[in-house]
């Protein structure tokens, strides 16, 4: 009889590509995930992965049973929910990635709480200005600020109202004109924020229902979000970024919104590969924050 444990397992070694790394994760031996992998061949009569000494792929036949055991345990998780009920007690691992300057500074308070307020579950936080890949990485659910174009994700829309405004303090703006246009940012010190290698220099702005590109300079790069805002905080330039990251700022007077709050869209979703993965945990995560997270938006000005 297949075990379910072994089945898991199969899961994470196929998307980690590793013994190694797949034990990591649930606190084993690699030789332990080796084993329990041997013994789900065995059950199934079929060689699942092929195993050299520096590398782990999928045979032909188990990239074919992958799609089959990643639904089979979905489906039981889904039973479990649904058996428990929503007013069941919370227990398990809840795993959950979500951007380090959100994370760290809006959402953290709040995941606290409701972990506190669920005794049972285990709350695995991963913070990263990395887009998390919740079909490889081990997350549950992720939170995603911006549109994307794949379907594939299912998204729970949390803040649809969010956008990214620029923003400068007050000991800036006196030293340097304040601009009146977009155009005039090329003649700014902009405080530029640098991902998985790529510099974020052009700046994408949403006006009168069309979208415009403006090329932007500065002196000051990070690949750490939260460092630019603070850089914007201390003086050192013009920032462009998602309101819920500065909004704090803005109202208590150490940031000003610049050119009346001009900017994107930048909708805040919880998203997952598949509507079955939305267990309770998730549920009632999902409408915790929604409660707490609408007030964000006072003091952001009116999209133009």
């Amino acid at each position: 009889m297949v075990r379910f444990d072994d089945l898991q397992l199969f899961v994470r070694t196929a998307a980690l590509g590793s013994f190694s790394r797949a034990a990591r994760e649930v606190d084993l031996l690699p030789g332990q995930v080796a084993a329990a992998i041997a013994r789900l061949e065995r059950e199934l009569d079929l060689r699942l992965f092929v195993r050299t000494t520096r590398s782990l792929r999928l045979t032909a036949e188990g990239a074919q049973y992958l799609p089959y055991a990643q639904e089979g345990l979905a489906a039981l998780r889904e039973g479990q929910a649904r058996v428990q009920g929503e007013a069941a007690e919370l227990a398990g691992t809840l795993q959950v990635a979500a951007p380090s300057d959100l994370g760290r500074n809006v959402l953290l308070p709040w995941l606290t709480a409701f972990r506190r307020a669920h005794p049972r579950l285990q709350l695995h936080l991963q913070l990263s200005d990395q887009v998390a890949d919740v079909f490889r990485d081990p997350v549950d659910i992720a939170f995603r600020l911006g549109r994307f174009d794949n379907a594939s994700y299912v998204a729970l829309p949390l803040l649809a109202g969010n956008r990214r405004v620029l923003v400068a303090s007050g000991a800036y703006l006196q030293a340097h004109p304040v601009p009146d246009s977009l155009d005039a940012l090329k003649d700014h010190a902009c405080l530029l924020y640098q991902l998985g290698g790529r510099t974020h220099d052009r700046w994408s702005f949403e006006q009168d229902g069309r979208r415009s590109v403006v090329p932007v300079r500065g002196a000051l790069l990070c690949d750490d979000a939260d460092v630019v805002r603070r850089w914007a905080v201390a003086g050192e330039g013009i920032a462009y970024k998602s309101w819920l990251d500065v909004g704090d700022d803005v109202r208590a007077g150490r940031l000003e919104v610049l050119l009346d709050g001009q900017g994107e869209s930048l909708p805040l979703n919880l998203v997952c590969p598949h509507r079955k993965q939305f267990s309770p945990a998730v549920r009632q995560l999902h409408g915790f924050l929604g409660e707490r997270l609408t007030p964000l938006l006072q003091g952001l000005p009116t999209a133009r």
